[in-house]
């Protein structure tokens, strides 16, 4: 029999009734007469530090830091350091502890000038040293990893640094030439001049090659000239430009001799040393925004801007002082590619960053759950730790088991990257895209959990949770469309499947050699020791791209043999394109994840990242409705596949804080709330 709802009313508030008249002094003993004042006895809560009731961590935690962070700690702690001994970077006592975080109470004005300040107290200390005259692996990694750590106190100073050293820097680094080296590298690395990036228009953003910017070159005076025809070529969202940046690097159609040759880079000097704009260029700002207020974005519009020959970037492509077109790359789709290799190094940064912003969410709300309690089971009994809850397990742990997966796909695509060749470019774009996309979407789908996890602490900009939603938001949208991105995924397995079909040639690269053997199969009935082992993760992984590319391709040659254009019938594929993006994706991560597990010796800390291992695989099987779909697992395994993610949620439990603290940041970088919050709110607090 249904209760009704004044019946499941009636017994709450029984329930209720039974907990305001327990008395403190017998709540352990047996049950006493209401108190005529049953409010007045009740205990205050106090604050008890997890390490405090937790048991200790099975494995070492610096070990574990070693395997996240993968290189260059020592010099991520250093940089922790000189941002903690300096006032510029917001020290505040809050209880009995200091933090550092942006005062987000500053107008835009003030964050602005507070993020230049914090550029040149970083440059005098040399932490920029190398990042753009160093050209070994090591030196590129340096910069990665202390870029990370800036990222973690604030967004505003990472992107500051970002787009000059990344975009502009990067620009020079990739797309010119000797003479490009050696007049703008050490310079820019100095801080003599001010780089900015200017590809973006009002009219196109993703669609780079559709800019409307137009570039002429004058061969009487061995100028190009370049020119806004129309208010959809402003150049927009410039970080830099409204304020602090003298130079940029100008994304622009050439046209030479009436002949478009397509996207070119030029070297554009925008403000002169004193800080006032150039002749024939307008600047305005793009205003306040909902994060990232401490970088100036800006518009720019050209007015026939002339710059000398040599400031084109001619890696690619060049203009003989005659105003002859020269390139050894004669494909314009080709020579377009070969301009977009800046955006991949900036695909590389965002999608490491990302992660960490996961780890500082994370961090606070798990180290506050394990201190924060709520209701008890029983009057008699003291209330829950809210981790000691199954839901709130099944809202952080699978998040935290992503996190780790993530770190480790970041760490393998920061490899690759720095150790890059012509012959991996295209690993590199189709991997970057794919890890830019999911680490972002997670880190945002990561952030608005843990804000919710927090309740309302979680509003207080103070715990930092809530804010670096905000900061963090245009991830998704800048330098690439996180959609557009896994279009591209599925547009490459699918070049590639057309051509080991043509070629009649084995799948080589992007982990596709599994297409060349079997199909996996997965068992009819899945037991707790199939979901959790590695091989049959693999297989189910595999399964689902291998079928995935073949539904594609099938459909997109269907959607031709009927008429269609090759993108039409691309864009009506659409939903397939985006499944199979996503199950590449997973399957990348979690094949980094394999590798690194593999490099670990058996022990406490191999068997504790099994079963994180094992949580991500299994919530991707839960979370995403392919597998049901297409049938890889039947609704009886579904069914086995969420309870075993509750078995892991639970197993993990313990291991909680270890995994966090094993993050490595600094407890002055997460939010008080992740440590003594009765004490930080305090009445003696509010008052200092």
């Amino acid at each position: 029999m249904t209760a009704s709802p004044f019946d499941r009313v009636s017994f709450r508030t029984q329930v209720l009734t039974r907990h305001l008249q327990t008395s403190p002094s017998t709540a352990l003993s047996s049950p006493s007469p209401p108190s005529s004042d049953p409010l007045s006895s009740s205990p205050c809560l106090s604050y008890s530090p997890p390490e405090l009731s937790e048991s200790p961590p099975a494995f070492d935690t610096n070990q574990m830091r070693a395997l996240l962070d993968a290189h260059d700690i020592r010099e991520r702690d250093w940089v922790f350091n000189l941002i903690l001994q300096s006032n510029l970077f917001n020290p505040r006592k809050i209880g009995h502890r200091t933090f550092v975080s942006p005062d987000y109470n500053q107008s835009m004005e003030q964050q602005r000038e507070i993020t230049m300040r914090r550029v040149e107290y970083l440059l005098h200390r040399g932490v920029y040293r190398g990042w753009l005259t160093g050209r070994d692996a090591e030196s590129e990694l340096r910069k990665l990893a202390v870029f990370e750590v800036i990222s973690i106190f604030d967004h505003s100073l990472g992107v500051k640094l970002g787009v000059h050293f990344f975009l502009w820097g990067g620009a020079i680094q990739f797309f010119g030439t000797k003479r490009h080296h050696d007049k703008w590298l050490q310079v820019s690395e100095d801080y003599g001049i001010k780089g900015c990036f200017a590809m973006t228009e009002l009219g196109h953003g993703t669609n780079v090659k559709g800019i409307e910017t137009v570039t002429t070159y004058d061969s009487l005076t061995g100028e190009f000239v370049i020119n806004t025809p129309c208010e959809t070529a402003q150049k927009y969202w410039i970080g830099g430009a409204a304020k602090h940046a003298t130079h940029t690097i100008v994304f622009s159609q050439l046209n030479i001799n009436g002949k478009n040759e397509g996207v070119h880079a030029f070297i554009v000097q925008i403000r002169d040393a004193d800080g006032n704009i150039c002749p024939n260029i307008r600047i305005a700002d793009c205003g306040h925004k909902i994060g990232l207020n401490g970088v100036d974005n800006g518009r720019i519009w050209f007015d026939n801007v002339r710059i000398p020959r040599e400031n084109l970037l001619n890696s690619v492509a060049d203009v003989s002082p005659d105003g002859q077109y020269l390139s050894t790359i004669k494909d314009p789709d080709q020579r377009f590619a070969a301009f977009l290799a800046p955006l991949t190094s900036g695909r590389v940064n965002i999608a490491a960053s990302a992660v960490y912003k996961s780890k500082v969410g994370l961090a606070t709300a798990i180290r506050y759950s394990l201190s924060r309690r709520a209701f008890a089971a029983a009057p008699n009994e003291p209330e829950i730790l809210l981790l000691d809850y199954p839901t709130h397990q099944r809202r952080l742990l699978p998040l935290l088991a992503k996190t780790y997966a993530m770190s480790f796909a970041a760490n393998y695509l920061k490899s690759v990257f720095v150790q890059r060749t012509p012959e991996t470019n295209k690993t590199i774009h189709v991997v970057s895209s794919a890890f830019k996309a999911t680490l972002t979407w997670h880190n945002m789908r990561t952030l608005q959990e843990c804000r919710e996890a927090c309740g309302g602490q979680g509003l207080k900009t103070e715990n930092r949770v809530g804010q670096l939603k905000s900061e963090y938001d245009v991830q998704s949208t800048f330098e690439g469309d996180n959609n557009v991105l896994m279009q591209q995924i599925s547009k490459a397995l699918l070049a590639e499947y057309v051509s080991a079909q043509k070629n009649k040639k084995p799948f080589k690269g992007l982990w596709l050699e599994h297409m060349n053997g079997t199909s996996p199969v997965i068992p009819s009935q899945l037991s707790s020791s199939d979901l959790r082992c590695s091989g049959f993760q693999t297989d189910i992984f595999y399964l689902r791209e291998r079928d995935l590319l073949n539904r594609f391709a099938a459909q997109v040659s269907e959607l031709q043999r009927l008429g269609h254009s090759r993108e039409q019938a691309l864009l009506l594929s659409y939903q397939l394109a985006e499944d199979l993006g996503r199950a590449f994706a997973d399957k990348a991560i979690f094949l980094t994840f394999i590798e690194a597990e593999e490099k670990v010796p058996a022990g406490s800390l191999k068997d504790v990242l099994g079963l994180v291992r094992s949580l991500y695989a299994l919530i991707i099987l839960e979370e995403d409705a392919a597998f049901l779909r297409y049938g890889y697992l039947s609704t009886e395994n579904a069914a086995a596949v969420r309870e075993e993610v509750k078995k892991l949620c639970s197993g993990l439990r313990p291991h909680a804080l270890a995994l966090v603290r094993s993050f490595g940041i600094p407890d002055a970088f997460l939010g008080p709330i992740a440590f003594d919050w009765v004490d930080a709110n305090s009445w003696s607090s509010a008052q200092s």
